[in-house]
């Protein structure tokens, strides 16, 4: 039997999912380099091949039912089990931007898609897969634009960012992270969500202040947790590894 972990990340063909990929690598499991578009997926397989880690490519639209159920299938088929699974894949689109109450119904569901129902149509096929291992990790990459205490503070750096569909959509996840979580308490798989913060990736035109790295050791603290690590928590997003957020 393989006793190397494996791990798949959405949405890892740049950014924080990459550099996620490239950690978990690092230490020794076979990483999933989950991605819509497979110019983009097998370019960053190769990549990270290329640095010594096992890397594999696996087609994944987290939007499309098929998509989805095939990436699990696949998986099944060349490793019988999914030992992480880092929901990372997430979108802010041009449409819905602007105040909310001009904020379009069409670019709203798209971010809900992604975001949210991405999330649960991923999770829901590959927890048979992850019910197999020992330890299976579930991580929901968020962020503070998700929590509502933050949103409603005016002390707080992140009270001018009104963004209707992004903000909603990260406290949705928030929320559905916690109801995985309750249901699998007594199981040997945990579900987190990690904070990156303020990240310079292409979701934000590479204004944030945080490296993708950074961003990333928060996701893998989370998904390298021991059995006496969390079950439902909010965390990340400082210099202080770990640190919890508000919801």
């Amino acid at each position: 039997m393989n006793t190397t972990q494996i791990a798949l990340i959405t949405g890892a063909n740049k950014g924080i999912g990459l550099e996620t990929a490239r950690l978990l690598g690092e230490k020794g499991m076979t990483v999933l380099i989950g991605a819509r578009n497979p110019e983009l997926g097998e370019k960053a397989a190769a990549v990270l091949a290329g640095e010594g880690i096992d890397a594999r490519f696996v087609r994944i639209d987290v939007t499309g039912t098929a998509s989805v159920e095939a990436a699990a299938r696949r998986i099944d088929e060349e490793h019988g089990r999914l030992d992480v699974l880092v929901n990372n894949a997430g979108i802010s689109p041009a449409s819905a931007y602007g105040p909310p109450s001009e904020t379009s119904l069409g670019g709203l569901r798209e971010t809900y898609e992604t975001n949210v129902f991405g999330v649960v149509a991923v999770t829901n096929a590959m927890l048979p897969l992850l019910r197999r291992s020992p330890a299976g990790r579930i991580v929901n990459v968020s962020s503070e634009l998700g929590s509502l205490t933050l949103l409603t503070d005016p002390s707080s750096p992140f009270f001018p960012f009104n963004l209707l569909a992004y903000n909603s959509s990260k406290t949705a996840l928030n929320a559905v992270t916690i109801a995985y979580a309750k249901e699998l308490a007594d199981t040997a798989i945990k579900v987190n969500l990690a904070n990156p913060g303020y990240c310079a990736t292409d979701l934000n035109a590479n204004s944030g202040f945080r490296t993708p790295v950074q961003g990333a050791a928060e996701v893998v603290l989370l998904a390298t947790l021991d059995e006496d690590g969390p079950n439902g928590a909010f965390q990340g997003g400082s210099d202080e590894p770990g640190r919890p957020v508000p919801w």
